[in-house]
């Protein structure tokens, strides 16, 4: 008997963190359309000359940051080597892209590291500052099912504009402090080629953007334990063959 006030009790718990779920996300919607066209500026520590080369205005922009107790040039290796399936809820992010989306599923036998994986994808590197920072970018449609990337040279990638286009731009960067810490920070900018994908990014843009922020908050904490595990381990226990 006493059986059926648990099951009321939990089913009510449950209906509440749904709808209060629900209600953030829609608020995370909300502000993202209303934020679309007017990116906050950057901070005076996040100021990066390398990628205002190649997008110096945007629609669209994505800042996150960690603390790392490692050198720059083992936090950047290890940015480049992490793989973002390997967290459950980063999976269940793309899954539900793919379901809301009705895409192909994600092709997991893709190179793990996130640079590898990123340009067997279609990215392209456009600059690099060795140790300290490197550069992707690549045209796509991002509203598409089963969204492709085309890379760009570097020489041509500001420039631009053919229309019907998304053009995307993020960085993995490690600022040192000292010669044994460092600032990790990673930026995503974007910005449509005309007026036409401008209408439809916006509507993908605000309904994918909070996805898309929970992915790079969660790669951060992993990639800071990483990164101080290889600063404290020898060289060769780390460095992929």
């Amino acid at each position: 008997m006493r059986t059926f006030p648990f099951f009321r009790w939990t089913t009510r718990i449950a209906t509440a963190v749904a709808v209060t779920s629900i209600a953030a996300y829609a608020t995370l919607i909300a502000r993202a359309w209303r934020r679309y066209g007017t990116p906050p500026p950057p901070g005076a520590g996040d100021r990066d000359a390398l990628l205002d080369r190649f997008m110096p205005v945007y629609d669209v922009v994505e800042r996150h940051r960690i603390f790392v107790a490692a050198p720059a040039a083992t936090v950047l290796e290890a940015a480049k080597d992490q793989d973002l399936t390997q967290s459950p809820l980063t999976r269940a992010i793309f899954r539900t892209r793919e379901v809301v989306l009705g895409a192909s599923p994600g092709d997991w036998t893709r190179p793990r590291g996130l640079l590898a994986a990123m340009r067997a994808f279609g990215w392209g590197v456009l600059a690099e500052q060795p140790d300290r920072e490197i550069v992707v970018g690549g045209v796509t449609q991002p509203w598409e099912a089963n969204v492709t990337f085309r890379s760009l040279p570097p020489d041509q990638f500001a420039a631009y504009n053919e229309p019907g286009d998304v053009k995307i731009v993020w960085t993995l960067r490690a600022d040192p402090i000292g010669d044994h810490h460092s600032i990790f920070m990673t930026e995503t900018r974007a910005v449509a080629t005309d007026q036409a994908a401008r209408d439809r990014f916006r509507r993908y843009w605000a309904f994918a953007s909070p996805g898309i922020a929970a992915v790079r908050w969660l790669s951060l904490k992993p990639l800071k334990r990483e990164a101080e595990r290889r600063a404290r381990a020898p060289q060769a226990a780390w460095r992929p063959a």
